[in-house]
């Protein structure tokens, strides 16, 4: 653990320490259970999934292709984060080197926007599968997964990049404790000697640009899906594609809408107490990663048919 004092400002600070929920540090005990056991139901689901659909043929389509990204993305970003989170709950085990620190930061800001992207490129599938169902197996095709994995790669990695070089080459001269449990990029510019106003453009920059245009496309794909909908003859069939598509939205919702609450409390830090966002920007790591299998998988019959399929053969 490294010492702060006002006499080590002038010292280049080698390594952070991750000081969680500062002014409420008894969160840490009725937080830590809740928080393994979304870790163990995100890790375990998402794994069942990946492994359904890769053992069944009949789930080797692009819709359960990109059902598979998004199960990875989850699992790398509750990897990333959790860990290191309940390591500082239990053990105490608060120093993480500057390479770890700016290594999550990247992983964090890259695969929670590529997570974005991957719901929309899901919502343009459901959109075509439902408003030109007769299209739908030359339009949604292999290599159209294929183009999309590439797009969300090259998009995401490239935009993101930046943020943990912006703020790795700034000077750390002795401040080294983060308030926050993970290296969010304010969190741990803000301890710089240097100007960091081109940290908080950026990061700014790219909430509302990635994220914000991904909202912005998946509203107006679940709008045309609901007009869709709402002109089929078949009662059980609109009913059937509101299920789906609904709590579908709702996830969607849900991921875009505690990144925005985030957001806003964090500028609004001097009315909100500062372990809020804190809260948040964990509890965001891995929420969505133990709702979206469920979500997206259990409640699709054919990967409940895969499922039972595999427990049939194992016993």
């Amino acid at each position: 653990m490294l010492p702060y004092s006002n006499s080590s400002l002038s010292t280049e600070a080698s390594e952070f320490l991750l000081n969680c929920f500062v002014r409420s540090p008894s969160w840490q005990h009725w937080l830590s259970l809740p928080l393994s056991l979304l870790f163990l139901l995100a890790m375990g689901a998402n794994t069942t999934l990946l492994i359904t659909i890769q053992l069944e043929a009949s789930l080797h389509e692009p819709m359960y292709y990109l059902l598979s990204l998004l199960s990875l993305l989850d699992m790398v970003l509750c990897l990333t984060v959790i860990p290191k989170v309940l390591a500082i709950f239990w053990f105490d085990l608060r120093t993480i080197s500057f390479s770890a620190c700016f290594l999550q930061m990247f992983i964090m800001n890259n695969f929670l926007s590529m997570e974005s992207c991957t719901f929309l490129v899901m919502a343009y599938d459901r959109y075509v599968a439902i408003c030109k169902p007769l299209h739908y197996p030359s339009i949604i095709t292999n290599q159209f997964v294929s183009r999309a994995l590439v797009f969300i790669l090259a998009r995401n990695t490239f935009l993101t990049a930046p943020i943990p070089i912006l703020s790795a080459r700034l000077h750390y001269c002795g401040r080294n404790i983060i308030e926050n449990c993970i290296c969010a990029n304010l969190s741990v510019s803000k301890l710089s000697c240097g100007n960091i106003t081109l940290n908080k453009i950026y990061q700014l920059f790219l909430a509302w640009t990635l994220l914000g245009s991904d909202l912005i496309l998946i509203f107006l794909s679940y709008i045309f899906i609901l007009r869709a909908v709402l002109r089929l003859n078949t009662r059980q069939t609109a009913a059937k594609a509101l299920s789906t598509c609904g709590s579908h939205f709702i996830l969607i919702l849900f991921f875009s809408t505690i990144l925005l609450v985030f957001v806003f409390t964090h500028l609004a830090k001097k009315k909100v107490s500062p372990d809020i966002p804190v809260l948040l920007n964990v509890l965001h790591h891995v929420i969505p990663a133990a709702l979206n299998p469920i979500v997206y998988g259990v409640r699709t019959q054919e990967i409940k048919q895969g499922i039972w399929k595999l427990l049939r053969k194992g016993s």
